[in-house]
């Protein structure tokens, strides 16, 4: 039986960076959590353990922080991951492609008597964006989202007409409280977006529609969620 080596990819998960702006009075934060994995010509570092096309891990960690300071900070995370993976492709010619990862953490800050803090910051809620870019060879696609959005409802919720089998012990209900922790995801076509603008428009078209939606069943408000942010952004694929 022949023994090959499949589809494979390796790197570096989670490099935290932090950048403070204190270009101006009123400071900002950006707090990411970085995870890149190169995809390429590495059949012999797996097969001879030859390190010759093999990028160190470390190697990948240092690039994330020279180039935050390189380009002036973050940005937009869409736009850091993408730079990142072509400087990976096209920087190194054994590296075909690359999928790099990104999660960011929210801050605001904190309102005294005064107003806001120019300077002192609060983690916001539980909510974390991510997004997903990956490039291979000349294709390149973004995928982005959030997790651990807690949403509740009061009341405009039911749940009835499920299959009751002997193991069934929940009643049917026609009013109850709807709570839960959203994770969505969703796919771009094309590179050309504003990722922020899009990113609080489709957050702001989910809790919409969660709200507005008298609920028989979570799955129908979650489609509700989806429809509604694909009906109104002709450049987000699903």
């Amino acid at each position: 039986m022949g023994i090959r080596l499949g589809d494979n990819q390796y790197g570096k998960a989670e490099v935290r960076l932090v950048h403070v702006n204190r270009e101006t009075p009123v400071h900002s934060i950006k707090d990411i959590n970085y995870s890149s994995q190169l995809r390429g010509d590495l059949e012999s570092v797996h097969t001879e353990g030859d390190n010759g096309k093999c990028l160190p891990t470390d190697t990948q960690k240092n690039t994330v922080y020279a180039k935050a300071k390189e380009w002036g900070g973050v940005g937009a995370i869409e736009d850091f991951a993408l730079k990142m993976a072509r400087h990976f492709v096209e920087e190194h010619d054994y590296v075909h492609g690359a999928r790099q990862e990104v999660e960011e953490y929210a801050w605001e800050r904190i309102t005294t008597g005064k107003g806001a803090h120019d300077h002192s910051f609060v983690r916001t809620g539980a909510e974390v964006r991510n997004t997903v870019v990956t490039k291979d060879g000349g294709s390149e696609w973004v995928v982005s989202g959030f997790s651990g959005l807690t949403v509740l409802k009061s009341t405009g919720s039911e749940f009835h007409g499920y299959p009751k089998t002997k193991y069934t012990t929940l009643a049917e209900t026609d009013d109850r409280i709807l709570a839960t922790d959203v994770t969505a995801r969703w796919r771009y076509i094309g590179t050309d977006v504003d990722w922020d603008k899009t990113y609080e428009s489709v957050k702001a078209l989910a809790l919409e529609a969660f709200a507005e939606t008298h609920s028989l069943a979570l799955q129908q408000t979650l489609y509700a969620m989806g429809k509604a942010v694909l009906e109104a952004h002709p450049e987000i694929a699903e």
